[in-house]
Formats: structure tokens, C-alpha cells, sequence
């Protein structure tokens, strides 16, 4: 039962942060030297596999009405925890399959072994004693059995421990107690079985024990084994005895649901890296290419990552006053705060960037970006899409004229704040692609090369504000020396007119650093202390905090006061910092209010809020709660489509509806439907959201 004051999702991510902290633990134990403690690290492996698996069974059957008090964004919250906890099961599965004891080889027989096999040793024999016993296969069977089946070492007979519902196609459902045969054991823990009946599919590792269910034929399988089969058995006694307890008292509240999905994200897991190394053997992933580190981190680490994050008011350590966030009495506004790091810049074109081949679809050029001293992450990670000409695919470009205000996706003109005291600091590029595979529709994302600008010389000053072209490395941030489509990163011993024309061809990032207006500097020193965006939305976010700051600093009560408040602003915009599309319809709608708006009006501050909350409204709160507005997902052509018309027709029916009440009423037009409001919605939680 959860602690008073503490619902269940919360208590959920203190359980996903205790297991992260454990896992941590263990990988330090594995890595060390002591081979003696191995049984005892795959121990407490599986003990944290079952709580992950009991943890997410959990979580998949919570709704928002377990909630003690109201939850703003609940299915967004319980998403990303889902997310954080399929991460560390993932590390866990990876780390039992390194921990398990090894079973037969996987590779094909050597010349002695086909010798051995076509001699029909004494264990092939018992092999074929016990299949046709057991089996009663006809010869078709037997034939195929021989061609597919690995030798093994030793008779591999276990027993289910407890059910397993295949899911997935080439899955093994099995019963508790069901004997099967073990036709090949492969280190990533899904081992192939034959059942009574000949079936033949994986089954998860965890769920076996050594041993036949029946005790006569145990005995008989004993009486026949070699000594040195006996000592293999007894190895592995000790540590599958224990296995047998955990799961035996862990049985009745182990989930078959989570355990299912828990090894389908694993599977997962190891298809995709398949997958890449297929593809790079089948030549459609040029040579330097990486699955992406920058997309890797968004995904694992959840919100950690993102602008939203970043956005909210970061706490001071006694946690009584806030450390970024701060009023200036004279002039009622966001007291100005100048960082270490203040930098804008524009993402100019790349390159001699290779395609991907055959066989693969590209979904998205883009490139992340994010503020790095050499081994850390240490801002927001901000994404550009980039745009190309079909004669020319291998140079990118960014910031495409187009009609209407460009879309923040597109635009490549950034800035950067980052407080950090690091004399390597930098900028972080990786150049990458979304990709479907056209035979299996696997999506995936990889890294084309990255490149990385240091932000002070070797004496510490700025750099200057002019043009840079920075080299494209292959691998990834953490690779030194990585060829690239036959390109070298390191000096060959080439000639020196063949040097010249190789560096011509060289992959190439330009990126123009640029000093921004008085009005901007004056907006960005309104933003936290670090933060990666895009330049022309600085002033909805500084807009953002004067209403944070309001809210927090002027209108509490007290600062101890941490009660909800109301404000359909301050709750829904972070969540808008994460969709690029509806920032931009923010933007637009609040374009055209103030374009309605007198001098006197725009000169008069709480006016200004006041017209910005209706434009935000009126906007943002109509196409959030539209059920007609599909879910965001990242290079997805058919939802981006939609989203896009969707925003189109909310704006042009807000721009018609404009009035005094600054389009409200479109919310009340009887045509439009809506999902139900929330209260968590509509209020901003400080305790929640503070940093």
C-alpha cells in the first residue's frame, strides 16, 4: 500500500528509480574481477527480473481513477514509465543471458563431430531411444528433426515450470509440468523445444528446470548418463534449484501478461541490432553508420532529455525558493539571467552524406543536437529535420522558403544556453535518418556521422560569430577514427593531390554562428539556465516564464504554499515544447492577436498576458482535446498528414471566429468535438513538475 500523500503512479516511478539504482549496483559487482560471485550476481539478476515483471503487470492496470488526488497528463506520465521500466528490463534480460551458465554450442559441427554423428554414438542413440519413445513421429518428422537439430552434449530434457502462452509466431505454448526436449540453447535466453507431440517453438529460459517431470524416466535418463554429463548437470544444480524456489513463491502472482511482453522487448531488442548488422551486410547501411546515441537517449531516459523538462523551474537545494527563477521588483518582470554559455547559430546545409541503399526506406533526415563536453549530455536534445533535392540526396539543407511561417522543424536557426563550467563544452551533432525496411516494416534510427564544434579556444574566449565547416566522423561520439564510405577521418599516406581531392569530398557540416538583436538577448535571458531551441519561438517561451514567474513569485500566498493552480497555460505548454506543430499553431494564433492589437495595448503588460492566454486557448486547448488529432510519433508520414490538416482548419475557424472574447467561442461550436476537460489538465502542480 502506497504511503499516504503518494498515489500508485508515483509509487511506481520510485520503484522503477529503486530498480535503476540496483541494476546500476549489479553491473559495477559484474565487472569486476571476482568470478567466485557470478552464481550470486545471476541471483540477484533474476530476483530484480521478477519484481521489473511484477512492477509492470502492475502499471499496465492502473487507471486514473487509482489516483488519490488528480494526475495532470496521466497517460503520457504512465507511458513514460512504462518506457523506463521496459529499459531495465531489457538491460536485466541482456545481463542474464551473460550470467547464465553457457550451454551447448551453437555452431556448426566440426569434422570430428560429423564423424561422431554418422558413427551413431551412444548419445545419439539415446537421443533417438528417447524421440521415438516419446514422440512417435513418422518418418517425415524424423527427417526434418535430423536436418534442423543442433548435436547436443547431453540430454537436454526439462520441465515447464509454469505456464507459457506463446504470442508471437515460432513462440512454444507449454504447461506447467510438460517434459520437453531441448533442441538448441542460445545465449539470448530463448531456447528451442520439442514438445510430446512433436510441436517444436521458443520457449524463455526462466521458465524450465533441468529434469524430466516423470520420476522413472529421470531414473533411467541417470542410469544412462556419462560422468562427465553428471558433473554438467551438477554445475548447473545449485543455481536452477534456486531459480525453481524464486519462481515456485513468486508463481501465483507472476504475471504471464508482463512476462510476455518483457521477452517481446527484449526480442525486440536483439531484432533491431540484427537487423542493422543484415543491413550492413547486405550493403544498405554505408560504412560509419551507427544506431543512433542521441535517439537512444531520448527513449530510455524518457523526459529527462526533452524541452519540457528543461522548461520547468528548477528548485534551489534547501528546495524553498527556486534557483533559475526570479522577479525583478521594479519592473514586475522575469529578472534577466545571464549564463556561461549564450550562443545562436544557424544550420546551414551538409554535405557528401551517404544514403542508405536498397532495401530501406528513409522516413527523416535530421540532426540532433545537444550541449556536450566530451563524455556528457548536458542539455535538452533538440531535433531539425532536414530537406533535399532528389538529384542531390547527399547534401542536406535546412530553413526552406516557404509559404507562411516556417515551421520550427525546419528551422535550423537555434540557440543555445548551457550554465555549465567545463572548458570542452560544445556543441553535439548527429546527423541522422528514421528508416522502414521494406521487406519486414522495421522502423529504426540511425546515426550518418556526427560532428562536435568546441564553444572557447584554447585560451577559454568565444568563438567568434562567423561561418564554420566542421568534418563528419563516422560511429558515434564515443568512436575515434571511423571511416566513412572509404572516406578517412585520420590521415592517410596518401599523396598530397589526392589528400586535397578527398578532402573535397569529405563529409561536411556548415554552421554560421550569428549575434542576435537586443530585443531577442533581452528574451533569452528570461529562459532557464539551459536550454537548446529553436530562435523564433524565444518569445512564446519567455512569454511562458513571465506567467510562470507570476504565478510562483507573485500570486502564492506564501512560497511555502505549494496548492495547485489554476492555469490552463502553465499545465498544458510544456507539453506543447515536445510537439513542434502545435507550438507553431501557438505561435500563429498569437501572431495574429497581436497584429490586432493597438500600441497602447501591446505597451500595457497585463494586457499582453491577458490577449496571449486567449490566443493560447483558443488554439492549443482546441486541438488538444480534438479526438480527431492523432497521437505524435516521430516520422510518421499518415500522422503528420493529418495533424497538419487538422491545425490548418482549427486556425482558419479561429481566425474567422476572431472577436472580443479573442475566439473562445469556436470551443462552444456545436460541430466540433471535444474529449472530456480534466482537472489535472487545467492546474498547474508544482510539486510534481519542479526539477
Amino acid at each position: 500500500m502506497p504511503p499516504k500523500g503518494r498515489g500508485p503512479l508515483q509509487q511506481v516511478h520510485r520503484e522503477v528509480d529503486d530498480m535503476r539504482g540496483q541494476l546500476e549496483s549489479l553491473l559495477k559487482d559484474v565487472q569486476g574481477d571476482d568470478t567466485e560471485s557470478k552464481e550470486e550476481s545471476f541471483r540477484r539478476c533474476q530476483e530484480l527480473q521478477l519484481s521489473a515483471e511484477k512492477t509492470l503487470k502492475n502499471l499496465t492496470q492502473l487507471t486514473k481513477a487509482d489516483e488519490i488526488a488528480p494526475v495532470g497528463n496521466y497517460d503520457q506520465r504512465k507511458l513514460e514509465e512504462e518506457r523506463r521500466l521496459r529499459s531495465v528490463l531489457e538491460q536485466l534480460n541482456k545481463l542474464s543471458a551473460e550470467l547464465s551458465p553457457p550451454g551447448p554450442s551453437t555452431d556448426p559441427p566440426t569434422g570430428d563431430a560429423r564423424k561422431e554423428g554418422e558413427g551413431g554414438t551412444g548419445d545419439s542413440d539415446e537421443a533417438d531411444t528417447d524421440e521415438d519413445a516419446a514422440q512417435k513421429d513418422d518418418g517425415r518428422k524424423d527427417e526434418s528433426r535430423a536436418a534442423n537439430a543442433t548435436p547436443q552434449s547431453e540430454p537436454c530434457v526439462y520441465t515447464a515450470l509454469s505456464d507459457f502462452q506463446g504470442d508471437q509466431e515460432g513462440d512454444l505454448t507449454v504447461k506447467r509440468g510438460d517434459t520437453l526436449k531441448i533442441i538448441r540453447k542460445t545465449s539470448d535466453g530463448w531456447w528451442l523445444a520439442e514438445n510430446a507431440d512433436g510441436d517444436r517453438g521458443v520457449v524463455p529460459r526462466t521458465y524450465l528446470k533441468i529434469g524430466s517431470a516423470l520420476a522413472a524416466d529421470k531414473d533411467e535418463e541417470e542410469d544412462e548418463e556419462s560422468p562427465d554429463e553428471a558433473e554438467e548437470e551438477e554445475e548447473g544444480s545449485e543455481e536452477l534449484a534456486e531459480e525453481e524456489e524464486e519462481e515456485e513463491d513468486e508463481e501465483e502472482e507472476k504475471p504471464s501478461d508482463a512476462a510476455q511482453s518483457n521477452w517481446s522487448t527484449f526480442r525486440k531488442a536483439l531484432t533491431e541490432i540484427d537487423a542493422t548488422d543484415v543491413l550492413a551486410a547486405m550493403g544498405a547501411i554505408p560504412s560509419g553508420f551507427r544506431p543512433s546515441t542521441l535517439s537512444k537517449l531520448l527513449v530510455d531516459e524518457g523526459a529527462k532529455y526533452k524541452g519540457s523538462h528543461f522548461m520547468q523551474p528548477e528548485l534551489s537545494q534547501s528546495q524553498l525558493s527556486f534557483s533559475d527563477l526570479f522577479l525583478d521588483p521594479d519592473t514586475g518582470r522575469v529578472r534577466p539571467r545571464h549564463t556561461r554559455t549564450c550562443v545562436c547559430f544557424t544550420l546551414w546545409s551538409c554535405k557528401s552524406i551517404p544514403t542508405p541503399g536498397v532495401g530501406v526506406q528513409v522516413l527523416s533526415r535530421h540532426i540532433r543536437l545537444c550541449a556536450f563536453d566530451g563524455t556528457r549530455v548536458l542539455s535538452n536534445i533538440h531535433t531539425v529535420r532536414a530537406t533535399y533535392t532528389p538529384k542531390n540526396p547527399r547534401t542536406w539543407l535546412f530553413s526552406p522558403r516557404t509559404a507562411g511561417v516556417l515551421p520550427s522543424l525546419l528551422d535550423g536557426d537555434c540557440f543555445l544556453r548551457c550554465d555549465a563550467d567545463d572548458p570542452d563544452l560544445g556543441i553535439l551533432f548527429e546527423l541522422g535518418v528514421t528508416f522502414i525496411r521494406n521487406s519486414t516494416g522495421e522502423r529504426g534510427d540511425l546515426s550518418c556521422g556526427w560532428a562536435f564544434l568546441k564553444l572557447s579556444d584554447a585560451a577559454g574566449n568565444a568563438l567568434p560569430s562567423r561561418t564554420y565547416e566542421l568534418p563528419v566522423s563516422g560511429g558515434t561520439p564515443y568512436e575515434k577514427d571511423v571511416d566513412m564510405e572509404g572516406f578517412l577521418t585520420r590521415a592517410s599516406s596518401a599523396g598530397i593531390f589526392q589528400q586535397m581531392l578527398k578532402a573535397r569530398r569529405q563529409p561536411k557540416l556548415i554552421v554560421k554562428f550569428k549575434t542576435a538583436n537586443a530585443r531577442i538577448k533581452m528574451q533569452l535571458s528570461f529562459l532557464p539556465s539551459t536550454l537548446l531551441h529553436c530562435l523564433n519561438l524565444v518569445p512564446l517561451l519567455a512569454m511562458y516564464r513571465q506567467l510562470l514567474a507570476d504565478a510562483l513569485l507573485v500570486d502564492r500566498p506564501t512560497m511555502q504554499n505549494a496548492d495547485l493552480i489554476f492555469s490552463p497555460v502553465l499545465a498544458t505548454f510544456p507539453t506543447l515544447v515536445d510537439q513542434p506543430d502545435l507550438l507553431d499553431a501557438v505561435r500563429t494564433a498569437w501572431m495574429d492577436a497581436e497584429s490586432n492589437m493597438s500600441r497602447a495595448q501591446k505597451r500595457d503588460e497585463a494586457q499582453v498576458k491577458q490577449e496571449f492566454a486567449k490566443a493560447f486557448r483558443s488554439s492549443a486547448s482546441l486541438l488538444l482535446h480534438s479526438p480527431s488529432l492523432p497521437w505524435h510519433r516521430w516520422a510518421d508520414a499518415a500522422s503528420e498528414e493529418q495533424r497538419s490538416r487538422l491545425i490548418g482548419s482549427a486556425l482558419e475557424a479561429l481566425k474567422r471566429a476572431r472577436g472580443p472574447s479573442g475566439g473562445l467561442e469556436v470551443l462552444a461550436d456545436p460541430a466540433r468535438a471535444h474529449l472530456a476537460f480534466d482537472v489535472a489538465e487545467m492546474t498547474f502542480d508544482l510539486l510534481r513538475v519542479a526539477r
